[in-house]
């Protein structure tokens, strides 16, 4: 079977387990690895949600991965850069100097972000239409394969070379060695599997639409044709027409307004989690180990967060936005209570615990849908890919700027007090609900 025509099995599946890996590693694995090495709680929030940074301003280089070389020189580039950043992490782990740590986690996070661009485009060159609709669940299944491996099995391996070892930071380098052993043997997989779908200038093989960043398909070109000079300039014209006709939508500042409020519960509490599940008991925390904290939020969690989006996707498709809006919204804030009963209760019993994650944790999943289809919805028109990539900038800065504050705070509330203000930015998200519900088409 020639390269051109290798079967997608062979690569959809590892492309977004890859894909996932890094980004779980950026913004989750960070906060497990700097709690355990002793940084404070506003210094640990504070710097890792700078790293959503990538994920915000991301659709400004777009254009370039569109223009520059092919989508799988970039897939291949942005993996080797991966690998040799978990490398580079497991030589600079220490608990004195963590300047290094966050600048290479900074690299890194590039790089994730811009894999995602390539991979994403390509996964549209590669495959036909058809094949797309096929292999959707595969992919998304696979990228939830890889948080549960991010956020679950790697902690719980960190956690228990701590307990053999003895030695937190020899512990967690091992660990990022590791990782970067499997994430190098993936990137040498696709050097070998991923297709040569396309010709150098981007476009597919044989008839393909021009890249287009912004959304829109004009008619197809040749492969053995090339990219007029003038090509670049349209795209690069178009992009800021999508930036500008983004901000002329009608009801644009409500949606804006929506997509920065409607998460704050979460985007306040998230980088608080895992602190939380691992400070002493004497600091309000639980007192859990590395690897149950593993196994508590990277393993349950995901499961019920996923099982949640599932039947948030049902729920939705039937009922259609407009009526899941409220159901999902008093399910993605109202679950958040269960950290302030673990706050103020400190139970011991592993399995409330378990239990109660996965209480917030499905309702989570059940009610972020609904954030998903209003982003998808408001999309619509023309530059619609444009359009819903520059609403994930702004989802990305919704989390972003909340985690900023949010260790400073709870190391001034404590614990309990903390998610006391986390419940009260349930507000948030009822009243954005309540306005953005009424221009929901559907």
């Amino acid at each position: 079977m020639s390269n051109k025509q290798r079967s997608p099995w062979w690569w959809v599946p590892t492309l977004y387990f890859a894909e996932g890996i890094p980004y779980f590693f950026v913004n989750v694995i960070s906060v497990t690895m700097f709690k355990r090495l002793g940084m404070p709680n506003g210094d640990l929030a504070m710097y890792t949600s700078l790293l959503y940074l990538p994920w915000v301003i991301k659709p400004l280089w777009s254009p370039f991965v569109d223009v520059i070389r092919t989508k799988r020189w970039w897939i291949l580039l942005m993996q080797a850069l991966c690998t040799a950043g978990f490398a580079a992490l497991a030589l600079s782990v220490s608990p004195d100097v963590f300047g290094w740590s966050l600048v290479i986690f900074y690299v890194i996070a590039f790089a994730s972000a811009t894999h995602d661009i390539a991979a994403d485009g390509f996964y549209m060159i590669a495959l036909e239409q058809k094949q797309q609709a096929t292999f959707v669940g595969i992919r998304s299944t696979f990228y939830r394969i890889a948080s549960v491996f991010g956020q679950g099995v790697i902690v719980v391996l960190a956690g228990v070379l701590e307990e053999r070892l003895g030695a937190i930071p020899r512990a967690w380098s091992i660990t990022l060695l590791a990782s970067a052993v499997l994430f190098g043997l993936i990137t040498l997989w696709h050097t070998r599997f991923l297709p040569k779908a396309e010709s150098p200038d981007g476009s597919g093989p044989s008839e393909a639409v021009l890249p287009d960043s912004v959304g829109r398909a004009d008619s197809p070109i040749a492969e053995n044709e090339q990219l007029p000079s003038s090509e670049t300039k349209r795209i690069f014209r178009e992009f800021g027409q999508a930036w500008v006709t983004f901000f002329k939508k009608p009801g644009v500042w409500l949606a804006i307004a929506f997509m920065l409020l409607y998460r704050l519960p979460e985007a306040f509490s998230v980088k608080m989690l895992t602190p939380f599940l691992l400070d002493p008991v004497e600091s309000g925390g639980l007192g859990l180990s590395t690897a149950q904290s593993g196994l508590v939020y990277g393993t349950v969690g995901v499961i019920a967060l996923t099982v949640g989006g599932i039947l948030g996707g049902l729920y939705a498709a039937k009922f259609g936005l407009r009526r899941s809006m409220w159901p999902m919204s008093m399910a993605l804030a109202l679950p958040c209570a269960v950290y302030l009963v673990l706050a103020a209760v400190q139970p011991t019993a592993l399995w409330s615990i378990f239990l109660l994650v996965a209480i917030d944790q499905f309702g989570y999943g059940f009610g972020f849908t609904a954030y998903m289809l209003y982003m998808m919805q408001f999309s619509e028109g023309s530059f619609k890919t444009s359009h819903y990539a520059i609403c994930t900038a702004f989802m990305a800065l919704s989390m972003m700027i909340p985690g900023l504050f949010a260790g400073w705070m709870q190391e001034a509330l404590g614990y309990v007090g903390f998610f006391i203000v986390v419940m009260l930015c349930c507000l948030a998200t009822i009243t954005v609900t309540f306005f953005a519900r009424r221009r929901c088409l559907s």
